[in-house]
């Protein structure tokens, strides 16, 4: 399977812009996930990479060919659509069998190629269903196995699971995990679920209006990011975020005192970022500590969350075990960080401050 390159890719409607200069490289076999809010491009870029829209500058390839200006059908891709586009009349043998005859494959090598995209998504048995016979989850894996058929240089995915119920977008997403293990495919996934992009992604990209954000295996995003922008976007629940002081080496603000670290070196005023996950509780008093009284507890059954203010802002840490279920609201907690716990970024800027 061939890499995928995006340089300089911009693309306008009216006088918004769209996308703002985006550099993409997605090495051959790699899945990378495009993740972002609402607006923020997903999309648009990847209909720009399939050839359903045109930058206004910037160029695409496709391993070393240069797609920037082909139609669709030139490209060798194929897209998985959110809404499945399964046609309703075909049964699901003739879906499958659909691109391989627009293309003129010879029956043998259509037949041979839905059997083996029916083996592989456990099809075998609704080969002759129409798409109103099968659930959600079943269309799905119609939709993909249509494009599997086809053997294309790059997959394309629009948000496949949205329409999917809890249970059955954990059950695809890890029939796709499996899938790309099995093809060894160049695959781009759009999603705006976290736990879709950190478990399914080689690469995780996080756009923001129009522009990368950052980019990187998942767990470099979610341990390192570079931005506050990243640290809220990654999580659930979201980093906390609270301006403290930092003087005489202590880090203070209302409900907080904690030394401050030697590595980075602070401003007088920090942004101080920590993920609920992050929070080790104190069953006793102590000096060094983030104090927090609960104002609603959200029970989960071996974790829960507790949800406060400190600092002005508001706050949320997890608990688990038995305290997960005992602690109760108007309680005061007090917390320690985990180690590596503590995010710093530029009260301005709100840009990580790397140590």
């Amino acid at each position: 399977m061939p890499s995928l390159t995006l340089r300089a890719i911009e693309k306008r409607l009216g006088k918004n812009a769209i996308l703002r200069g985006i550099d993409l490289d997605v090495k051959d076999g790699e899945l990378a996930v495009l993740v972002g809010p609402s607006g923020c491009g997903k999309s648009t870029l990847l209909r720009t990479i399939a050839g359903l829209e045109i930058p206004d500058t910037g160029e695409v390839l496709i391993g070393e060919r240069d797609v920037t200006q082909l139609q669709p059908r030139e490209r060798d891709v194929a897209m998985v659509f959110q809404s499945y586009a399964l046609y309703p009349h075909l049964t699901v043998r003739d879906n499958l069998a659909f691109g391989l005859k627009l293309r003129g494959e010879s029956k043998a090598v259509i037949a041979s190629r839905v059997r083996e995209v029916g083996a592989m998504l456990g099809l075998d048995e609704l080969l002759d269903r129409y798409p109103r016979q099968m659930s959600g989850g079943q269309r799905q894996r119609v939709a993909m196995g249509r494009a599997i058929a086809r053997r294309p240089q790059l997959f394309l995915f629009d948000e496949p699971l949205s329409n999917l119920d809890a249970a059955l977008r954990s059950e695809v997403r890890v029939e796709i995990k499996k899938l790309h293990t099995e093809l060894g495919a160049t695959m781009v996934y759009v999603t705006h679920d976290q736990v879709e992009a950190m478990t399914l992604a080689d690469q995780l990209i996080i756009l923001r209006a129009g522009q990368v954000e950052q980019a990187g295996p998942p767990m470099e995003v979610y341990q390192r990011p570079r931005s506050r922008f990243v640290a809220s976007f990654m999580g659930s629940p979201a980093m906390n975020f609270i301006e403290v002081g930092c003087e005489d080496g202590r880090l203070r603000a209302d409900g907080i005192d904690l030394p401050a670290p030697k590595s980075p070196e602070l401003p007088a005023r920090v942004l101080l970022g920590v993920r609920p996950h992050d929070l080790e509780l104190l069953e006793e008093d102590a000096a060094e500590a983030i104090s927090m009284k609960i104002d609603v507890v959200e029970v989960m059954g071996f974790e829960a969350f507790a949800h406060g203010q400190v600092g002005g802002e508001t706050f949320v840490a997890r608990l688990e075990g038995e305290r997960a279920t005992s602690v109760k609201v108007g309680e005061m907690l007090r917390f320690t960080l985990a180690e590596g716990g503590a995010h710093f970024f530029d009260v301005e800027t709100e840009l990580a401050l790397e140590p």
